[in-house]
């Protein structure tokens, strides 16, 4: 609260970006965690939460007739244009808002002082509900080629990794020391996902200390143990994510890419994802792509084109996609590396695992995968977000570039996820809320120095308990489908409007089809627990004998398929003539409040019964690839 010299300012406009309506007027507060607007001039009060940790840039603009604007861009792309009265008051906020947004030590972050109201023993809890062990039992390691080693116990191998990594049998303590002398930051070659149906493996490390002649015998050991643990296949891949002239650059400063003379049995790949600086200015041209005001259609496809976003997004994409296909189609492993192996390399494992396994297509799968690919392999959250002030050259959209990808295969396989895009909007919203501990810090080690774990609180139970309200109405089950093979050609790619508009008035449909099928879907499962709890009273009451609520039962879904029954809002203008008993209108005269809640929850679960077939129909399209996207 030190920072804070002004906690409220009076007569503050809040503009809208689109729309000429009048300007909001009201108060601004600060708070120790939240900036917050209460728009006086609205009926209802109506309020605007703006976490400090969410802030990325404060801008004073020039003084206008209505008084000193401040411009405050969001890191989850919320944009609040304040107008102040006083010159005083727009400063002292402005410098307050510098502060409160850019703490110093990790101690000031949020997640210190956030308290839920949560045990002790809840809490740890919690922080156990993702165990990354019982992921790899679950690919079946340990085995006779795999196995799971603490040698990084005490961060001696890399002070990055984990303290338990997967490594081949076959490579003893002194191949898995000796190739860690030879690999940029320590990051030796380790597992990320085992294949089962073939045996090939996913792997990831860093780039080699190789220059333009230097070779190590353990790293070569060690490449060769990852391919002979994979008996099916007399090769692997080496796959660099890095575009060719990168990684040649970093050979004059000792670093480099694999020579292919040196290691028996490898196939080398370049990929050609772009470093975190272009990705930093790519999102940044798209942002202002987003915040033109009323652009034309040209202005507004030009902007995105010469971004170059999306053109990123497919190159990580593509990236995901070869790997997937190698481990599936070719039965090889992939050892996969960018520079560090902590960014690129992050993208494109997550993504392979995705197309190959459906575990990470569900709610506590993607949660392993996030934990396993990026928290636990060293991501550096702290810096790529800009948690803490530091470095803004260290800044990049990694994670979310990560995200979209998931979003776009989300479109594609609208079938196959068991959460929507509000789950991913949410987990974007915590990486940078630092409300959690998940995501600070850069690496393990760093997270039990901070005593992340006894401190503050995991991110994963908050989400499920959230579950409902993000699972994905369209989701057919587990084993509906297997490996994802999406169609990476430019038009399979679209903007999403969802995550960079997704604060902006007048910019979405006013339904979303999903939202309004997940409400149904919601209303249904209340229908049916009133229509049970009704059915129990029924032999309690002057109604039909549960013989006949069984006939009442068989006649409803009859009429499920019959084509006049379409959808609930059918019933809300003329309901279908059935009454709780069976008998058609003329034959009955009167009827009981019970019978009659009864017959409206049975129509409205028929129509929910066609809800069902609309499904089946749209997932049948999705298998056979009819599915068209607006």
């Amino acid at each position: 609260m030190e920072h804070i010299t002004t906690p409220k300012v009076e007569n503050v406009k809040l503009l809208d970006r689109y729309t000429n309506r009048k300007a909001a007027n009201g108060t601004l507060y600060l708070t120790a965690t939240h900036l917050i607007y209460v728009d006086a001039s609205a009926e209802v009060r109506k309020e605007t939460w703006i976490l400090h940790h969410h802030i990325a840039t404060v801008e004073k603009l020039p003084l206008t007739t209505a008084g000193y604007p401040l411009l405050i861009h969001c890191k989850n792309f919320h944009m609040a244009h304040f107008v102040i009265g006083q010159e005083r008051d727009c400063h002292e906020v402005y410098t307050s808002l510098l502060k409160l947004s850019q703490p110093v030590k990790p101690e000031e972050l949020y997640a210190f002082s956030y308290n839920p109201k949560m045990s002790k023993e809840n809490r740890e809890i919690g922080w156990k509900l993702i165990d990354l062990k019982v992921d790899y039992q679950r690919m079946g390691i340990p085995n006779d080629y795999w196995e799971i080693t603490d040698v990084n116990k005490d961060y001696e191998v890399c002070n990055t990794y984990p303290p338990e990594i997967v490594v081949p049998k076959a490579a003893n303590k002194a191949v898995v020391i000796g190739s860690s002398r030879f690999r940029s930051r320590g990051r030796i070659p380790v597992l990320s996902y085992l294949y089962k149906e073939n045996n090939a493996a996913i792997c990831r490390c860093s780039q080699p200390l190789s220059g333009f002649s230097a070779r190590c015998l353990e790293d070569e050991q060690m490449l060769q143990a990852i391919r002979e643990a994979n008996p099916g296949s007399p090769f692997m891949y080496v796959v660099d994510t890095r575009p060719k002239l990168n990684a040649m650059a970093n050979r004059a400063a000792g670093k480099g890419y694999e020579n292919e003379d040196n290691y028996d049995n490898i196939r080398f790949k370049f990929i050609g994802i772009e470093n975190i600086h272009v990705m930093r200015n790519s999102l940044q041209k798209l942002l202002e792509v987003c915040e033109t005001k009323s652009p034309s259609m040209s202005d507004f496809l030009t902007g995105l084109e010469n971004s170059g976003w999306l053109r990123h997004i497919k190159a990580v994409m593509d990236a995901g996609v070869f790997l997937a296909k190698a481990v599936k189609d070719e039965k090889a492993s992939v050892l996969v590396h960018c520079s560090d192996g902590w960014d690129r390399t992050a993208q494109v494992c997550s993504l392979a695992c995705l197309l190959l396994d459906p575990f990470y297509r569900t709610f506590k799968g993607f949660m392993v995968l996030i934990e396993k690919e990026w928290i636990a392999m060293g991501h550096k959250f702290s810096h790529r977000c800009g948690h803490l002030d530091g470095d803004p050259k260290e800044v990049s959209p990694v994670f979310t570039q990560f995200i979209e990808c998931v979003w776009q295969l989300m479109q594609q396989f609208p079938c196959t996820f068991e959460f929507n895009e509000r789950f991913l909007l949410e987990i974007h919203d915590h990486v940078y809320s630092c409300q959690f501990g998940n995501f600070l810090g850069t690496c393990h080690k760093e997270r039990e120095d901070l005593k992340i774990f006894e401190k503050t609180h995991s991110l994963w139970p908050f989400l499920l308990q959230k579950k409902q309200e993000l699972r994905n109405p369209l989701y057919r089950g587990f084993t509906a489908y297997k490996e994802l093979q999406p169609n990476t050609l430019p038009f399979s790619f679209q903007f999403w409007c969802g995550m960079y508009n997704r604060f902006d008035k007048g910019m979405h449909p006013k339904q979303c089809v999903l939202d309004h099928l997940l409400s149904c879907v919601s209303q249904k499962m209340k229908l049916e627990d009133n229509a049970s709890e009704l059915e129990n009273k029924l032999p309690f009451l002057d109604g039909p004998l549960p013989s006949e609520a069984c006939s009442l039962s068989k006649v409803g879904y009859a009429a499920s398929k019959t084509p006049m029954l379409n959808t609930p809002q059918d019933y809300e203008v003329e309901p279908p003539p059935a009454l709780s008993n069976g008998a058609s209108a003329g034959d009955v005269d009167v009827v009981s409040d019970v019978d009659r809640k009864h017959k409206e929850n049975l129509l409205h679960h028929q129509g929910l019964h066609d809800l069902s077939d609309a499904i089946d129909v749209l997932d049948s399209k999705t298998k056979d690839g009819k599915l068209q996207h607006h």
